[in-house]
């Protein structure tokens, strides 16, 4: 979908605020629902790399395109993220550009996003063998990043007030459904497919080592050089002022940045200072019993 597109949007009110509807028992848009038959279909190549988070997906992608361009910058400006890197499953009215229809005519090698849970990935990806990088971020922080974003961005459905919100995602009814069956799908799938599973915290803590397993797992080699800019250009600070990946281009009727910028924080921990004593304990109890089994462990602060 093309920037113009995306601005022509706010003549259509209609269109923001969505209906959703569950697709196997997953939450999505109604958009996304009414067009499932063609996501589901949609052909991967064997080129492809697919990046795949429950959110949070713009970082990854913007060093990713670094890697790809070897650290270009004026290249990495050509378009705005979701131009540059199709959302697969993100469906829209016509004469609107889909997703999917942007992923059709790019050419090979495309680089894709996704929200979407394991099991509803479209199955050519795991019969074209594709490249998969998948980011998990901790709970608590996921959380209170989702409920500021559906606070700005008028195509998502409001997240009514914080306690609310937080007791809808613990129930796992959000757009693309729980976070833990999100996180523990793709952790059980990454031994049998061409995945890497990153952690948002790690990457926070050392990128240089986080972004060096991205370069062996593209099988890319970069000099040192390059890589200390990638660090840099993709640092939260400057991604913030980045009009390319901040998402501030599109009008506020779309997302209104007085409300909550799209690069809010980008800190691990933020949480603590959004939960209440009793809501933390609430949720450490219910976090413990649905990852209860799971070998995946996340760290809420560094």
């Amino acid at each position: 979908m093309s920037l113009e597109e995306m601005k022509d949007l706010h003549l259509e009110e209609k269109y923001l605020q969505p209906e959703t509807k569950e697709v196997n028992g997953i939450l999505m848009t109604k958009m996304i629902s009414d067009n499932w038959d063609k996501i589901w279909n949609f052909q991967a190549k064997p080129d492809d790399l697919l990046i795949a988070t429950s959110q949070s997906t713009t970082w990854t992608q913007e060093i990713v395109d670094m890697i790809q361009n070897d650290g270009d910058l004026q290249k990495c400006q050509r378009a705005n993220t979701f131009d540059r890197h199709p959302f697969i499953e993100w469906a829209l009215p016509p004469p609107l550009s889909s997703g999917l229809d942007l992923a059709n005519k790019m050419p090979s090698p495309r680089t894709l996003k996704t929200h979407l849970p394991v099991q509803m990935l479209p199955p050519s990806f795991w019969k074209e063998n594709a490249k998969i990088i998948y980011v998990a971020r901790n709970a608590k922080d996921c959380l209170v990043s989702y409920y500021h974003f559906s606070r700005m961005n008028k195509m998502v459905p409001d997240p009514g007030s914080w306690e609310e919100y937080v007791e809808t995602f613990k129930a796992g009814k959000v757009l693309w459904g729980s976070w833990y069956d999100h996180v523990k799908g793709w952790w059980h799938a990454k031994d049998q497919h061409r995945i890497l599973y990153l952690f948002y915290e790690d990457m926070k803590e050392d990128p240089r080592r986080e972004i060096r397993k991205i370069l062996k797992f593209l099988e890319k080699e970069v000099s040192e050089e390059v890589l200390d800019k990638i660090i840099h250009h993709t640092s939260f600070e400057v991604m913030k002022e980045n009009p390319m990946a901040n998402y501030t281009t599109l009008p506020t009727s779309i997302m209104d940045h007085s409300i909550s910028p799209f690069m809010r924080r980008g800190m691990p921990g933020d949480w603590k200072n959004y939960f209440t004593v009793a809501q933390n304990e609430d949720f450490d109890k219910d976090y413990k019993r649905k990852m209860a089994g799971s070998t995946l462990t996340f760290r809420t602060a560094l």
